[in-house]
């Protein structure tokens, strides 16, 4: 069965490193964008929008060949519309979608130095439909 895997949280909630247990190859996400050939992070705001076009490209390129049978996703995800285009390309190519939140429990802090006034107003915009 093929499966697309969305992770959702806050910044500094573990997200990443859950998505690291779930996927040997097949994980993105938008952060990886930033990234420089060094593997040095690099983030940019204006190009947001971008880097989650490229993290979906991705998505799409993966699940039009057949060896991706597991697929993870690793962003905020705090509001129901950001996740709308991967549901779409399940659907197109026959994944089952599996959306998990990961819960900060732990006072993780976030490793790209975001302000606790961004995390918590994403904390106050986060979606859940159970």
């Amino acid at each position: 069965m093929k499966e697309l895997i969305l992770i959702r949280g806050l910044p500094g909630s573990g997200k990443t490193t859950l998505a690291k247990l779930l996927a040997d190859e097949y994980h993105v996400e938008a952060d990886h964008y930033f990234l420089d050939w060094q593997g040095q992070y690099k983030f940019d705001p204006a190009l947001s929008q971008k880097a989650h076009e490229w993290c979906k490209n991705c998505v799409n390129d993966w699940m039009g060949t057949d060896e991706a049978s597991t697929i993870v996703v690793s962003n905020t995800f705090t509001r129901e519309w950001e996740m709308e285009s991967y549901y779409t390309l399940a659907k197109t190519y026959g994944y089952k979608v599996t959306s998990l939140i990961v819960e900060t429990r732990h006072e993780g802090a976030n490793v790209h130095g975001v302000p606790s006034e961004t995390i918590t107003k994403m904390k106050n915009q986060f979606e859940v439909k159970l």
